[in-house]
């Protein structure tokens, strides 16, 4: 059996968007305490974000770049 550490280093090295399906499905995964049809919307933002970053709507930045810009808005 693999140890985790091995299990995310294999997973790390497949393409995005096999980590995104992966990432999806991870979340799918885990059970919410939350309202149903408050999941139920985050879901669908969730979706609709990940499909504009998809067809290439929206651009995407690097998280430090993000963080720069949040920070000089300030």
């Amino acid at each position: 059996m693999r140890s985790i550490e091995q299990l995310t280093e294999e997973l790390l090295s497949l393409p995005s968007t096999s980590r995104a399906l992966l990432a999806e499905k991870l979340v799918e995964s885990l059970e919410f305490d939350t309202d149903p049809e408050i999941q139920a919307a985050w879901t669908s933002e969730a979706k609709r974000r990940r499909d504009e970053v998809r067809d290439g709507s929206v651009k995407v930045i690097d998280g430090n770049e993000g963080l720069t810009q949040v920070n000089q808005e300030m």
